[in-house]
């Protein structure tokens, strides 16, 4: 569709076609209701890339804007764009907003409020962080769960994959992006991360590093799919690290894209499972059998891509290249790619679905594994949480915030 070939433009080199996906692009008023971080992840961080559509990224953001009426200013998850009447999912901890999507607006908003040169963007998101500040947070972690109204936590259940994960991310890359002017972003990001490792993550009786999930002070010894993201992210972090720690958390890094990619060579298929666990006398494998379908992620081959970027060590390019042969001999069908219900079955039982993000992410990650470091190089470019790359807003750079004008 046009939001999945806008954003594979960018990486190819090519703007080839990009004009005639302008038409389809000016119809989103029709998206009633929608999800503020969904439409935050794809069309404003798409439009944002090209310039023909930086006005349109701008009147988008706008439309956005209410989501955050709400006593806290924290946003709603869902907005009605016609009446302007926010809501949250029902299932979310009493209609809390989730860490991963309010926590998850802060690159694009950063950029929207640079570019268009109002004010309101940045305020909004940072906020956020006022608020997320104010509270106390058990034992340094945030829970995936606020209180948009209360401005109080709901469940204390916290997670680095699902309902959690982006927002570890976005801290640490709103420093990298504002060409580390950030300082409070970068505080945040490594406080948390020190959390993080004293309270969630554990090494295995096998030697397996990995991220444990808390839940009211116990740890569920289960780590997801999503999770193994975390690699590369703390691999990106690493260098800005405080206390001489980065060869610390670079030797972290690697111990958990080690630990995800024993999650898929310990399958049938050789690709991982939704999750896999550390208990019950088993080790980076799925014990559940709603755990062990493979919807064609992309977090495992993204840690691949910042390790090999960072070390530059063959055995990330060797496990991406092992990724791709499983991938094309167990899910590629006719017309596409599918996910598949069981890795660990010899013969694949397809779901018959593509997911939007294996064409935005997980074969981006894998054409950038395989790319000269040149090519979209992190000192110049941070992707978002859905693998679009965002320009680092540079200290000496007065053009961004006159490109509308």
């Amino acid at each position: 569709d046009t939001k999945e070939q806008l954003q594979k433009l960018p990486v190819r080199k090519s703007r080839k076609g990009f004009y005639g996906k302008a038409g389809a692009a000016r119809g989103y008023t029709a998206l009633l209701p929608l999800c503020v971080d969904e439409v935050r992840l794809t069309c404003v961080s798409v439009f944002l890339l090209l310039q023909v559509f930086r006005r349109k990224a701008v009147e988008l953001g706008e439309k956005l804007l209410p989501a955050f009426k709400t006593p806290t200013g924290v946003p709603w998850a869902l907005l009605n764009l016609k009446s302007g009447i926010g809501r949250n999912w029902p299932w979310a901890s009493g209609g809390s907003s989730i860490l991963a999507e309010y926590g998850t607006l802060h690159l694009e908003f950063m950029h929207l409020g640079a570019l268009s040169g109002r004010p309101v963007f940045a305020e909004k998101v940072m906020n956020i962080r006022k608020v997320l500040n104010r509270l106390d947070k058990p034992q340094g972690l945030y829970p995936n769960y606020l209180n948009p109204n209360s401005g109080q936590w709901g469940q204390h259940h916290v997670s680095v994959g699902g309902l959690g994960d982006s927002f570890y991310e976005y801290l640490l890359k709103a420093w990298l992006m504002s060409d580390k002017t950030d300082e409070e972003g970068k505080k945040l990001y490594y406080d948390a991360l020190q959390a993080i490792e004293k309270n969630l993550i554990r090494k295995s009786s096998g030697g397996l590093t990995y991220i444990a999930e808390w839940k009211g002070g116990l740890l569920e010894h289960k780590m997801g799919h999503l999770t193994c993201f975390a690699g590369g992210m703390i691999a990106l972090g690493a260098d800005g690290a405080p206390d001489d720690k980065t060869g610390h958390q670079m030797e972290l890094a690697a111990e958990i894209a080690r630990t995800c990619h024993e999650s898929y060579t310990r399958t049938s298929m050789k690709l991982g499972p939704e999750a896999f666990r550390f208990d019950g006398g088993v080790e980076a494998i799925a014990t559940r059998q709603n755990e062990k379908y493979f919807i064609l992620r992309p977090e495992v081959i993204e840690t691949y891509m910042y390790m090999w970027r960072f070390t530059h060590d063959p055995k990330y390019r060797q496990w991406g290249w092992e990724a791709v042969q499983a991938l094309e001999k167990y899910c590629r069908v006719d017309g596409g790619y599918s996910g598949v219900r069981d890795v660990y079955a010899n013969t694949p039982n397809h779901d018959d679905v593509q997911q939007s993000f294996y064409l935005a992410e997980t074969l981006k990650y894998l054409y950038l594994l395989f790319s000269d470091d040149d090519h979209l190089p992190f000192e110049h470019w941070m992707f978002n949480t859905e693998a679009h790359p965002l320009p680092v807003i540079k200290k000496q750079n007065p053009e961004i915030a006159n490109q509308l004008k």
